[in-house]
């Protein structure tokens, strides 16, 4: 870990370092570089799942160098460190996805019950391909057969926090990644 990362307290919780800020970027910098190859000549279309993966996006996006567009959704399942198991969408795409090749843009897959509620909404727009780019993959909590093309980093089954994800709130802000203690 890179010196400064100690460890944080946020509400009633304990994190303690998990990923630098140097491991990410380069995870970053390599899905990206995978991203440029698969979709040149393509113009895909990133769809940012608000509000956890936009600092991963930033990011992301800032190293492709292939013509995009972007759009943004917005849902939610989690209530504290655990999932609700109820989808709410806040708001929606403005975009037609039709006939287009769709990336969604995620921070963290755990069980995929958000992904798998996104990608049936997206299906039925009809686009040219549904892929799906996240920074963090949970490789045992992950409940469905559907492959995740980009994945970043995979990570045990624990709670994280950082780099645009949050608990009830707090720690989007940090530049680097944190478990529970």
């Amino acid at each position: 870990m890179e010196s400064g990362m100690n460890e944080i307290n946020l509400h009633d919780l304990s994190f303690v370092p998990f990923i630098s800020a140097n491991e990410i970027e380069k995870t970053v910098a390599s899905i990206a570089m995978q991203l440029d190859q698969d979709y040149a000549g393509k113009n895909p279309t990133f769809l940012v799942v608000l509000n956890g993966a936009f600092v991963f996006a930033a990011d992301l996006i800032r190293k492709i160098s292939i013509p995009i567009t972007i759009d943004f959704v917005k849902l939610s399942s989690y209530a504290g460190i655990d999932s609700s198991g109820k989808m709410t969408e806040h708001f929606s795409w403005q975009t037609s996805l039709k006939d287009r090749h769709v990336i969604i843009v995620e921070d963290i897959v755990d069980t995929g019950h958000t992904l798998s509620f996104l990608k049936n909404r997206i299906r039925d727009e009809s686009p040219l391909s549904l892929e799906v780019a996240c920074l963090l993959f949970k490789p045992d909590a992950y409940q469905y057969q559907d492959y995740i093309q980009y994945k970043g980093q995979a990570i045990p089954n624990d709670f994280v926090v950082g780099y645009g994800l949050d608990y009830d709130g707090l720690g989007r802000n940090l530049d680097c990644i944190y478990r529970k203690k």
